[in-house]
């Protein structure tokens, strides 16, 4: 079933993803090659957020190609999709907004990011943005609810 704004299924999304925390993300290498690792996002509405390091192999794959794929497989039978584009953030208001959004989101999605970066200055502090085109919530005992970006 497809739904026409994001709204109509933020609910079970974000129920979905807090029980998960962990999702793994595809990105395609630079010879073409996929390639996954398990990422913790956080969510400000259909926005997914990541710290991270920006001097890794992510990086390179993500100057190739920006899209990646995001799973969810806590429950095998209700997993979430999400396919986006990824980019590297360097506005400063928004790191300092989304290092604030990971300290006050109650864990286990949020965390206090300061014992392992001290700040957003810090070398390995890189902010990472999804900026989804299309959301599935799985039912493999039924339809799937699809969200798709206009």
């Amino acid at each position: 079933m497809e739904v026409s704004t994001f709204a109509e299924m933020q609910a079970e999304f974000m129920s979905r993803i807090q029980k998960a925390v962990y999702c793994n993300m595809a990105t395609v290498d630079r010879k073409g090659r996929p390639r996954s690792r398990i990422m913790h996002p956080i969510w400000d509405g259909h926005i997914g957020w990541v710290i991270s390091w920006p001097e890794s192999h992510k990086t390179k794959h993500l100057q190739f190609n920006p899209y990646v794929s995001l799973a969810y497989i806590q429950d095998t039978s209700k997993p979430v999709y999400v396919d986006a584009t990824a980019e590297w953030v360097n506005d400063v208001d928004e790191k300092h907004r989304i290092w604030e959004l990971h300290k006050s989101t109650p864990p286990p999605l949020g965390f206090d990011p300061e014992p392992h970066y001290s700040s957003i200055d810090h070398p390995n502090f890189g902010l990472l943005r999804f900026a989804p085109w299309r959301i599935t919530l799985g039912d493999l005992n039924g339809e799937p609810v699809i969200w798709r970006q206009k």
